[in-house]
Parts: structure tokens; sequence; C-alpha cells
């Protein structure tokens, strides 16, 4: 009985890492699916604090955790190129890389005064990258 037990849990941890990797796949993105900025504009000089508006087409917005087809929730990278990104892990919260898991579609933010470029990601319920990848462009705003 113990070799068969042992047998198994060999088996199981051998497993292991194919389930893993079959969680990690990206999930298909709805052809013309978008996201972008409602505001600030490209270009714009704001003052602080800033209010960021998101928007999103072909899709729809839901909480991270909530696994529902065509659907995610948004990410702003701060001062952060998307080539930096590794989209083949999930998003890590940080001041640059904020998340908004709760499905928020607005956030106001303070910046420090001077130039910041600012792009929107839009992620799946794991945090994890769309393919293809739903991103704005950039926008660069100015903070008084």
């Amino acid at each position: 009985m113990r070799h068969w037990f042992a047998g198994c849990i060999v088996s199981l941890a051998a497993a292991l890492p194919a389930v893993a990797l079959a969680q990690m796949e990206p999930v298909a993105a709805p052809s013309g699916a978008e996201v972008y900025f409602i505001s600030p504009e490209d270009g714009a000089t704001v003052s602080g604090p800033v209010t960021v508006r998101m928007g999103l087409e072909g899709m729809g917005v839901a909480p991270a955790g909530t696994e529902a087809e065509a659907t995610g929730h948004h990410h702003l990278l701060i001062d952060t190129p998307l080539e930096e990104v590794d989209l083949s892990q999930p998003l890590p919260s940080t001041e640059q890389t904020r998340h908004f898991g709760g499905g928020q579609t607005q956030v106001t933010l303070e910046l420090p005064p001077g130039e910041h470029t600012l792009q929107l990601l839009f992620l799946d319920y794991r945090h994890l990258s769309f393919e293809p990848t739903v991103a704005s462009e950039p926008i660069t705003v100015h903070v008084e």
C-alpha cells in the first residue's frame, strides 16, 4: 500500500508543471477589442491630482478573479514602456503598474510635476495578457 501511495505522489508531482503551464496559457481576445483613454488626452497639460478615465470596446469589465468570457480588468502603466513588461507572467502591482481589479474604470492619481507617459493594459482574470495583447497607445501628459 505504501508503494502504491508513493507512486501516486510521484505521478501527481510530475503532472503539476503541466497543469501550471496550462493555467498560464493566454486567453484569446475578441476580434476588435480595444482599450483607450477617455481622458486625459495625449499631450494635455493637467494640474494634479490627475483623473484618468479608461475606455473599452469589444469586451466587458469584470473584477479580478472573475472568469467570464470576453472580460478582464484595467491596468495602468506609469512611465513604464510596454516592452519592459513580461506579458507571459501575471503583472505585478507596483507604483508604476497599477491594478484595477475591482473593475474600476476611473482613478485619480497623485503624479509629481513633469512629463509622464501613461499606457493602459487590459488583462484577464489572472492578471495575464490576452492574445493578442489589448493595450492602448501610450499618451504623454504634463503635470503642473
